[in-house]
């Protein structure tokens, strides 16, 4: 999987001309606006510090384990890497952290306050890091999240356009903060290539992928629970959970039922070779293409 994931990232970066880093600047600003917020790099001592207090109210690890500590973000602002805040109302309400990869730039950590969300914060921060790294004629920018995360398979691979290269089964192990805690931590890895026709499109108009024609893999069945299906098939879907964060609270072995099923299935056929081509708004993935050999 390793070779899979150098090939895929060294085909796909190149270097950004000037109107692709203008075009990139001028789309973070005017999203950024119309979110209400501003999104800028941290440099001084006591914005790092806020965004670590910031990343910790969020996350809630547990006592005397920070999620990210000032030493480190002070280190990698320093010599080169993403450390940026989103400013609104005239306080810091998230923070995000990247830090410089083989392949570009790898997108560590994110989040915004609670307050922030449904106004496209997110958005206006991915956007940021966007032009951040065209600018620095950086081409492609990494991250992971959690497969079981409906909302963020839809923002990631349908509104952004970013591309699932690898499942990472168990990819952090156990974690004890009061997001992940209890779950084991697989992880998609994806590839956002910035100027790609796909990435393009994405950021014009969030287009799901067609599902017609597909097999369902995996489905929710009566209960609410995954249901095995076929993967016979040239398209196939693959349900995500619609909230296994509340999921989680109320019923663990079912949210593990979930993680199992989903490792099975989303993550074999990617191993397979089967290339995962977006997220519907209603909760599947579309995969397609043929097993490898």
């Amino acid at each position: 999987m390793a070779d899979q994931h150098s090939e895929v990232a060294t085909a796909t970066l190149h270097t950004a001309g000037a109107d692709d880093v203008a075009d990139a600047a001028a789309l973070a600003e005017a999203t950024a606006a119309a979110a209400g917020v501003t999104v800028a790099e941290l440099t001084t001592i006591e914005e790092m510090t806020e965004a670590c207090a910031l990343l910790d109210r969020i996350w809630r690890p547990e006592p005397g384990d920070p999620l990210i500590t000032l030493k480190l973000l002070k280190g990698l602002s320093y010599f080169g890497s993403y450390v940026a805040g989103v400013f609104a109302g005239g306080r810091m309400a998230g923070a995000c952290v990247g830090f410089l990869a083989a392949d570009g730039l790898h997108s560590h950590i994110a989040g915004v306050d609670a307050a922030l969300r449904g106004r496209h914060a997110g958005h206006a921060v991915k956007l940021h890091q966007r032009a951040w790294a065209l600018s620095r004629g950086i081409g492609m920018i990494s991250w992971t999240f959690d497969p079981l995360v409906s909302r963020n398979a839809y923002f990631n691979l349908t509104k952004l356009g970013a591309v699932p290269t690898q499942y990472l089964a168990n990819f952090y192990g156990a974690m004890h903060d009061e997001v992940n805690a209890g779950t084991e931590t697989d992880r998609l890895l994806v590839h956002w290539d910035l100027t790609s026709e796909r990435v393009r499109k994405a950021l014009s108009v969030a287009a799901p992928p067609p599902a017609d024609g597909a097999v369902v893999g995996l489905g929710v069945g009566a209960d609410g629970g995954p249901v095995l299906g076929r993967i016979d098939g040239p398209r196939v879907l693959v349900a995500a959970p619609g909230d296994i964060e509340a999921l989680r609270r109320v019923d663990a072995a079912a949210a593990d039922r979930w993680r199992a099923a989903t490792r099975e299935v989303l993550g074999g056929l990617m191993a397979a070779g089967r290339t995962v081509a977006g997220f519907t708004r209603d909760g599947w993935y579309v995969i397609e293409g043929q097993d490898r050999g």
